[in-house]
């Protein structure tokens, strides 16, 4: 059984007490509006083959055994906030070898050894506010040259009333994410979508570290 190592963990912040709950549903409900998943994980497995891939926001470990599948020679990490959900990480992930770390992702994870070949972001950069713009410069420095940063999230959405709706569960829908991914990486891949008839739009943008 995988164990969950604890890092720089907050404990207390409003996001880790609003998954203390939802961790319980997280798998029954997202599938539902979280699209992407797996679309990303194919494009990935069609440009790169990581030696050593970390995800960011891990959750209760939905894409590990994805990445698990198409990348089977991989060293696979996990770094989320939240307790709750790395234990059912953790359960999930029994049979895999797989390194779960619980911390907030404001600074890189490697320090002194190598770095990752990439870096996948998962519906967990909108959640980030504050944090964003750190989480991804995290990403860079956890790069190694030539890596690449995967990100599927939520984009934007013109119906005001959504966008205060996903605020209250804690998710910003501004479209802010795409062009500072655009600016510090280059993108191989930065395409919107429409979700539910363009109730809102979400974003997959995989992105090469250059030097």
């Amino acid at each position: 059984m995988n164990a969950v190592s604890t890092g720089a963990a907050s404990g207390g912040t409003a996001l880790e007490r609003y998954y203390q709950f939802h961790s319980r549903i997280y798998d029954a409900t997202r599938w539902s509006f979280l699209f992407g998943r797996e679309e990303i994980l194919r494009r990935l497995a069609v440009i790169t083959k990581p030696n050593r891939i970390l995800e960011v926001g891990c959750g209760t470990g939905r894409n590990l055994p994805g990445l698990r599948r198409r990348f089977p020679a991989a060293q696979l990490t996990g770094v989320d906030l939240s307790e709750q959900m790395l234990a059912i990480a953790a359960l999930k992930l029994r049979d895999y070898k797989v390194t779960l770390l619980r911390r907030s992702y404001s600074a890189p994870v490697h320090t002194n050894g190598k770095g990752f070949d990439l870096v996948l972001f998962s519906y967990a950069l909108s959640m980030f506010n504050p944090g964003w713009e750190q989480a991804i410069d995290a990403a860079w420095d956890d790069l190694e040259e030539g890596g690449l940063i995967a990100v599927v999230d939520f984009s934007h959405t013109s119906f005001h009333w959504f966008r205060r709706w996903m605020g209250v569960n804690h998710v910003r829908m501004e479209g802010h994410l795409w062009p500072y991914l655009a600016k510090k990486f280059t993108p191989l891949l930065d395409e919107q979508f429409n979700a539910y008839g363009g109730v809102w739009s979400y974003g997959i943008f995989i992105g090469r570290k250059q030097a």
